[in-house]
């Protein structure tokens, strides 16, 4: 008998994760021998912890037997040579900008993208040195270059934003350049900062061979308007690069970018964001809190978690969640003290960070109302030369033990961390902003009530994660994207205020070029 079966199953972890015993369960769920069962595909998967006696796993597959096989993934995107195609400028590199790109290249418009950073590989060089605490390039660093802030934070995929549509071509095309399998049955998938720098080098090439242009450090620093119409950009090197139409997809960190649209006049809006700390714990002891077990043997994942509560009419929650993972320097200037999180695609690290923060909103600002649309990027940098002035130079950042942090003491040590360039004790619950460090404190104490040995000294909080998103909204037409002053601009992604991570900002990038091919063939 030779057919093909979609089928659930709940399993034991060892039984989804031994290829044998997978297959040895499938046939019983079936009803045939298992010899007769060639193959299996994971559609789905994820982790069900709820119970405190046993952590199953959760699967839909495909099941194959004797005389079926399953197909080669198919991928819906059909590139062409678009060299001599009609010119789009992308300004930025990251997954907004790239994903935007290739959608552009399906739509027969040739993408020129403007990169402040470094490709891929020599960014990477630049990032070894600062997690050495030999010095931050201020245009080479975690947040700029080829690939953006994404390429080396984990790489995590997962969005709850379904408002942009079906996320599945962005998971395709991740894995038309190399991605792992798993991204694309994953419940919370993602790539790992060890493999996204091979699969960001795929995809420009893909770029580059059906005709796009890539122009790596070289910075915009005018925009070019005629008549409130978009003619083009001028960079710092002089050079001037014409257009009709702009992707601004300069991601949360562009501070220069922002100025300059300022101070030319260009509408823009204060939005809400959020800033805090990373806070590390052991992973074995978010691993027993989450799976209910001491070990959680070969099987398992890393353990993550996700925490939210309200402490005075403002949001405190965990952020960019890094199992396995490692905090890391994230400072785009000189004289700021920024952090970080990322995780290798295999979570294997000891320790496991994930920021923690408060939410902000514009009239949490009353003292930066003199800067408009700027105030809460001004508060942003004010924040992170705190922090810097309480760390121990260069990329040392301050540090305290999470139970003093709550308790308002001094740490005297500090256990060991994954941030490589160093911590330094601090008095982080002296010099942290009152509304900020008062929910901090609360919250946490409240995660504890949640995660039960949440809240101990084995962890730490490292100052300051304040890049959770951009503090600035350049403002765009519901219906066209464009700039409501300026025809041709189209803000898009996490720096321009209309997404947050990997995921919405490559969905957003792939609406903006869709709206410009709109406009075009009205």
């Amino acid at each position: 008998m030779a057919f093909l079966q979609n089928i659930q199953l709940t399993l034991l972890p060892e039984q989804a994760g031994e290829s044998s015993l997978l297959k040895e369960e499938v046939a019983k769920k079936i009803h045939v021998r298992r010899e007769e069962v060639t193959d299996v595909r994971i559609i789905r998967k994820s982790i069900d912890a709820r119970s405190r006696s046993q952590v199953k796993i959760n699967l839909c597959v495909d099941v194959y037997t004797k005389g079926t096989k399953p197909q080669p993934i198919s991928y819906p995107f059909q590139y062409q040579d678009v060299s001599k195609g009609e010119p789009v400028l992308v300004i930025g590199a990251g997954p907004a900008g790239l994903f935007g790109a290739l959608r552009l290249i399906e739509l027969g418009f040739k993408p020129i993208i403007i990169e402040r950073g470094k490709e891929v590989s020599d960014r990477k060089k630049d990032i070894a040195q600062l997690n050495r605490n030999n010095g931050l390039n201020t245009e080479s660093n975690y947040c700029f270059g080829e690939g953006g802030a994404g390429t080396f934070s984990d790489g995590k995929l997962f969005t709850r934003s379904k408002k942009r549509g079906d996320c599945s071509r962005i998971l395709l095309t991740f894995h038309q350049h190399g991605a792992q399998d798993e991204i694309l049955y994953e419940a919370h998938p993602h790539i790992g900062t060890d493999r996204l720098p091979t699969v960001i080098k795929n995809m420009r090439e893909t770029i580059l061979q059906y005709g796009g242009e890539i122009h790596f450090e070289t910075k915009m620093t005018e925009l070019l308007v005629k008549n409130n119409q978009v003619e083009g950009i001028r960079t710092e090197q002089g050079e001037t690069f014409l257009a009709h139409h702009l992707i601004l997809a300069t991601g949360h960190s562009s501070r220069d970018v922002y100025a300059m649209l300022h101070d030319a006049g260009v509408q823009l809006e204060c939005k809400g964001f959020a800033m805090g700390v990373r806070v590390e714990h052991p992973q074995a002891l978010i691993d027993s809190i989450q799976y209910h077990c001491k070990n959680r043997g070969k099987y398992l994942p890393a353990a993550a978690y996700n925490v939210v509560t309200q402490v005075k009419e403002r949001g405190v929650y965990s952020f960019c969640m890094c199992p396995g993972g490692f905090i890391v320097p994230a400072s785009t200037g000189e004289g700021e003290c920024v952090v970080n999180g990322m995780s290798p695609s295999q979570r294997n690290s000891p320790l496991a960070n994930a920021a923690i923060v408060v939410e902000i909103r514009p009239e949490d600002l009353k003292d930066y109302e003199q800067y408009g649309a700027l105030a809460g990027l001004r508060f942003q940098e004010e924040y992170e030369r705190l922090s810097f002035q309480n760390g121990g130079g260069n990329a040392v950042a301050p540090a305290q033990r999470l139970v003093d942090f709550v308790n308002n003491r001094s740490s005297k040590d500090l256990p060991k961390t994954s941030y490589l360039p160093g911590i330094i004790p601090s008095d982080i619950h002296q010099w942290m902003p009152k509304f900020i460090r008062e929910r901090m404190q609360e919250g946490f104490k409240d995660f504890d009530k949640k995660m039960r040995g949440f809240l101990t000294n084995d962890a730490i909080i490292v100052g300051v994660e304040s890049r959770t998103s951009s503090p600035v909204r350049v403002p765009r037409d519901p219906e066209t994207f464009q700039h409501p002053q300026i025809k041709g601009l189209y803000p898009c992604g996490e720096g321009a205020g209309y997404a947050g991570g990997i995921t919405s900002s490559a969905m957003d990038g792939q609406i903006c070029a869709e709206k410009i091919f709109e406009a075009k063939h009205q």
